[in-house]
């Protein structure tokens, strides 16, 4: 009998971790010193050690370790350029990672288990008004606890929501979520005004500031005051977090599963999967992301009102999805992208055009390049952003490596 070699962290792993070592250090020394000089460092050799640590195929003995590495890199690398970046830079980019959360959850619904839903702006509604409240009675809870409490609270109305669509397919299951959707309307939170604050919605009384610790590193203390920078690196961590885990899901057993329900119901069946405990899972997973996103917007904008989360958001938040890349981690990033600096665009296409921003035009000039991107995505690039992307390098990837087989063949 032959026993199977035992991985062990040999001279080989340790030269391959090196450089994702070398790459968390200069993202830390740029933290610390803050210089134009550093920061292009930090990129530098972000850049250059995860392509090293791919190249020494870390990636596929510890992938795990490599996904929390490069999280690491990844995201305070993007830290470290909110400090540069202006006040209305950053408070997009706060908002977009926020929607980028909700977006990475719908995706996993539609794109990996294969279920459509037109109700994750309630549940990112949801999440948003827990945290608001909960802010108001106790301002002195820890931000971690008020996002767990949003994704709880996300996590709990996705299971009252999963049980009957287990029974429900296609167009119905849609309608039952648009119900849903319809159901947490402005009017609906207006009725419990003593909870929701009525028409303007509630404030955040004690916005989160940053640890005296951490802001001491900085070389001008105050950096990280209540600000949109202090926001946007709130936003922009916990979105680190949310892909890094939806990440690893993607790969274990569970999302291994999820694609065989989405792919074909009846060979799932006959492996032993349950479709109903699947299809719960995959509600359940999505409105945590949604709820989890909800309470990130409201910390980082301070304030929720309840004509924030019409049918409007859940539309757009699917066609986001879409344009992005259906299941996709870095859909989710370019949907994040785009709901960002969508108003700044068109902010800036109004003044060019001289159009009136009071016109009828004018208001709608949102849902319209919206609604043009989504048939534009639909037409030609099915698989969206990034799915279409992932296609053509993969076809460029089989095109080379069958090319030296034919030229052999042929000789």
């Amino acid at each position: 009998m032959t026993v199977a070699p035992i991985r062990r962290w040999g001279p080989g792993v340790a030269a391959s971790l090196a450089p994702a070592v070398c790459v968390v250090a200069a993202l830390a020394v740029c933290w610390l010193l803050l210089s134009a000089a550093t920061f292009t460092l930090a990129a530098s050799a972000a850049f250059c050690g995860l392509s090293f640590t791919y190249a020494f195929r870390f990636r596929d003995a510890h992938p795990v370790v490599w996904r929390m590495v490069s999280t690491i890199a990844l995201v305070q690398l993007a830290v470290v350029i909110t400090y540069h970046l202006s006040f209305v830079t950053n408070n997009s980019l706060a908002g977009g990672a926020a929607i980028s959360i909700v977006i990475l959850g719908l995706s996993f619904l539609t794109g990996v288990s294969g279920q459509i839903s037109l109700g994750n702006g309630a549940f990112m509604g949801a999440g948003a008004f827990v945290v608001a409240i909960w802010a108001n009675h106790h301002s002195s809870t820890p931000l971690v606890v008020s996002l767990l409490l949003a994704a709880l609270t996300g996590a709990l109305l996705g299971v009252v929501l999963g049980l009957p669509a287990t029974r429900l397919r296609g167009p119905y299951l849609a309608g039952m979520t648009l119900a849903f959707a319809f159901a947490f309307s402005p009017d609906l939170l207006l009725d419990f005004s003593s909870w929701t604050g009525g028409d303007g919605g509630l404030q955040i009384p004690t916005p989160a500031t940053a640890p005296q610790w951490l802001d001491n590193l900085f070389s001008a203390p105050g950096t990280l005051g209540p600000n949109a920078m202090w926001f946007a690196d709130i936003a922009i961590v916990v979105a680190g977090v949310a892909f890094f885990f939806m990440a690893n899901l993607l790969s274990s057993r569970t999302g291994r599963r999820m694609r065989l329900v989405r792919d074909n119901e009846v060979a799932a069946e006959l492996v032993g999967i349950g479709l109903p405990r699947a299809r719960i899972t995959a509600f359940v997973v999505s409105a945590a992301y949604a709820g989890l996103g909800g309470g990130v917007l409201a910390i980082t904008s301070y304030s929720v009102s309840p004509t924030n989360f019409t049918l409007a958001v859940s539309i757009t938040l699917l066609s986001l999805m879409v344009i992005g890349g259906i299941g996709t981690l870095s859909g989710a990033i370019i949907g994040g992208f785009i709901y960002a600096f969508s108003q700044s665009w068109i902010t800036w296409l109004i003044n060019q055009t001289g159009l009136n921003p009071l016109g009828n035009l004018a208001t709608n000039l949102n849902n319209i390049i919206f609604g043009s991107l989504l048939i534009l995505a639909m037409l030609f690039a099915p698989l969206g952003i990034a799915g279409t992307v992932k296609y053509v390098a993969a076809r460029r990837a089989a095109t080379r490596r069958a090319r030296p087989v034919t030229e052999s063949q042929q000789e």
